[in-house]
């Protein structure tokens, strides 16, 4: 009986164990196709996240520095001071006059900008915006994806254009961080008549930034990162505030509930 037993068991799994290895031939040879997929997929640029925290102080401290050097000899912030910046973000006064506060303005005045307005639309084809509150109408991720997208394109008047926004009038400012780079597109068949169409398909460098890759890419989370504060100042401190709401709610749900119990003992 026990050599029957060991005989059905040796026949049961030799079936099992050539499905094993079937398995395991057809993924090793799917493997090679599967890289070679992987190779040749576009970059996907439209999943970028910001991935921002605007509980991290040291990143807006950095950001409004990034602000003030790179974007502000064009944009404004008119619904922020300079001496509410500096107090939120505990950036002391001289440093804030020193570094941060433009010619010719107190710690007092809205952040603008010193390019007047008819230059601008006359350089640019229109005003650049204010971005007092552009994370709040666009999002910080579009603003991340934007920055990220500039390339080289000499059919454009600024010489350069943007996958977020394309024909965009503002030039790639960053490029002496992060270098320039060319868009490479692939044709792709639409499967309707044999026709193609011009794809993205990655990045590639055609000079070197004075920052590396990760720099830059923390330049940027940091400069959204500031951008997202700007857009709404109370946030950090209302989600706190609605953090011990939230508590208070549950203790009361919890004393009504012991009460509610303790007026209906006798009723049940």
């Amino acid at each position: 009986m026990g050599k029957l037993l060991t005989l059905v068991l040796i026949l049961l799994s030799a079936p099992l164990a050539q499905a094993a290895d079937d398995a395991a031939s057809a993924a090793s040879a799917a493997a090679p196709a599967t890289a070679a997929a992987e190779d040749s997929t576009p970059l996907q640029w439209e999943r970028w996240r910001a991935g921002n925290s605007v509980l991290d102080r040291a990143s807006l401290q950095r950001g409004a520095r990034n602000f003030m050097n790179y974007c502000n000899g064009c944009h404004a912030l008119k619904y922020m001071r300079y001496q509410r910046m500096a107090d939120d973000l505990q950036i002391p006064l001289d440093v804030l006059n020193a570094n941060l506060v433009a010619p010719g303005s107190n710690n007092l005045d809205y952040i603008s900008t010193a390019l007047p307005a008819a230059d601008a639309a006359n350089w640019f084809g229109k005003t650049p915006p204010d971005l007092s509150l552009i994370a709040r109408s666009r999002s910080p991720d579009y603003l991340y994806r934007f920055l990220k997208t500039f390339y080289s394109d000499p059919s454009r008047p600024t010489r350069s254009d943007n996958l977020a926004y394309p024909t965009t009038a503002m030039p790639a400012v960053l490029s002496d961080l992060e270098g320039v780079k060319a868009a490479v597109y692939r044709d792709v068949k639409s499967g309707t008549g044999g026709a193609s169409e011009k794809v993205f398909d990655h990045f590639e460098t055609l000079s070197p930034g004075n920052l590396t890759a990760d720099e830059f890419d923390g330049f940027v989370r940091d400069t959204v990162n500031f951008l997202d504060y700007v857009g709404d100042p109370t946030q950090v401190e209302r989600q706190t505030i609605g953090m011990w709401v939230v508590l208070f709610l549950l203790l009361l749900t919890a004393l009504a509930l012991m009460l509610k119990k303790e007026y209906w003992k006798d009723v049940h």
